[in-house]
């Protein structure tokens, strides 16, 4: 249960926005005879080790319950491998910080988890804590191998010619999108453009759903599972995107009016949408991401850490702010989302300090929790012992 109320404004804003800044808005304000203009804060810091960091409270005085830890300090010790040997985005820990936690997680009893966690790691957190979560879940459509009659939507793998900018010069990786017959490096194809065949021939095809929403819904997941009318599944995975933007369509139909701010859960847009086959079309075009899979053969969905998420213990949050692999306390106003999870994922529309994105399983019990969770919460991000006076001393 989140203990104090969230306000409900830009989590890096505050945070960036400080004492001397106020002070010199009023002292504008004081010279001035007339209105004073907006105040424009600095820019928001690009990763975590730029932004405002702080001691988090101790583990013990959280909301971690046992069953909670020994499920998170599993998926711990699934991370730590790629936890080691990847370079962190967010620049707070290095690899080998890493070693003396993972080396005793591999051993440790589940039945502590709780000790291991308050033992080996310091709580910190970043831009004050104030956080945004949402649900994902593992969807499983119907779906074949082979194209069937009533199975006509494409599952594609990756194309060829989607690729990365040659020669790019700019910040940041090079953009992706196509070379054409003549040498131009232009964008890929939009949703609407592979809808209408641009790829056929060009990319394979893995599997053919049978419902263009549901398969819509399954792009947005990044996972999930197509089942045969024979009773066989086939697990896929995200593999890549097409470069373009993602854009919610709750929030198209917010602006159209279809949907008053806070009312466009994900059933309620799925609702809308088969009420109103003439106008789904358009909708779904609206937003420009085509999300590319490959075959899973593991025991769950993979992450972008590349090891299987696990319900209720596995989130989503953006690299820049939350090393991949690390452990999170949440503290939320949807209780169910309470507890120690492992940063294993990463999401289009996940972005930003404390953004995080809950993993709730596979069927309509995690469908149900997942679609309803949109929650204000607490972030306590856990880094190695030591790691927040190291980075003080770097900014020195």
């Amino acid at each position: 249960m989140l203990r104090r109320s969230v306000l409900r404004q830009s989590v890096l804003g505050r945070s960036m926005w400080g004492k001397g800044a106020a002070l010199a808005f009023l002292a504008a304000l004081a010279a001035c005879a007339g209105p004073a203009p907006e105040p424009v804060p600095p820019p928001a810091p690009d990763r975590a080790a730029d932004a405002a960091l702080q001691a988090g409270p101790a583990v013990s005085t959280l909301t971690v319950e046992p069953g909670d830890a020994a499920a998170a300090l599993a998926s711990f010790v699934e991370s730590c491998p790629k936890l080691l040997a990847r370079s962190d985005a967010s620049g707070l820990t290095r690899g080998e910080d890493w070693r003396e936690a993972c080396d005793a997680a591999r051993v440790w009893p589940a039945a502590t988890a709780r000790d291991f966690f308050a033992g080996y790691f310091e709580p910190v957190r970043v831009a004050q804590g104030e956080g945004f979560l949402t649900g994902y879940f593992e969807p499983q459509i119907e779906g074949v191998r082979v194209r069937t009659p009533g199975y006509d939507v494409p599952v594609y793998a990756m194309p060829d010619d989607l690729v990365r900018q040659p020669h790019y010069a700019g910040e940041g990786r090079a953009p992706l999108g196509r070379v054409t017959e003549d040498g131009r490096f232009t964008s890929y194809y939009d949703r609407s453009e592979i809808i209408d065949g641009a790829l056929e021939g060009r990319a394979p095809v893995i599997g053919w759903a049978k419902d263009p929403i549901d398969f819509f819904f399954l792009q947005i997941q990044g996972s999930g599972q197509l089942r045969a009318p024979d009773g066989s599944v086939m697990r896929i995975g995200y593999a890549g995107q097409n470069g373009r933007e993602y854009v919610a369509i709750g929030r198209v139909l917010r602006e159209r009016g279809v949907f008053q701010p806070g009312e466009a859960t994900m059933q309620g847009i799925v609702d809308w949408l088969r009420a109103n086959p003439a106008e789904a079309d358009e909708v779904m075009n609206a937003n420009k991401s085509w999300v590319f899979f490959r075959e899973l053969t593991g025991d769950g969905p993979l992450g972008a850490l590349e090891v299987p998420v696990r319900p209720h213990a596995s989130v989503a949050a953006d690299p820049r702010f939350v090393p991949l692999g690390a452990p999170v306390i949440i503290d939320a106003e949807h209780d169910e989302a309470d507890g120690i999870w492992i940063a294993q994922d990463t999401g289009g529309a996940i972005k930003g300090a404390n953004r995080l994105d809950t993993f709730w399983g596979a069927g309509e019990r995690a469908k149900e929790i997942a679609g309803g969770m949109s929650s204000e919460a607490e972030v306590t991000l856990l880094l190695p012992r030591g790691t927040l006076a190291r980075l003080r001393a770097e900014r020195q």
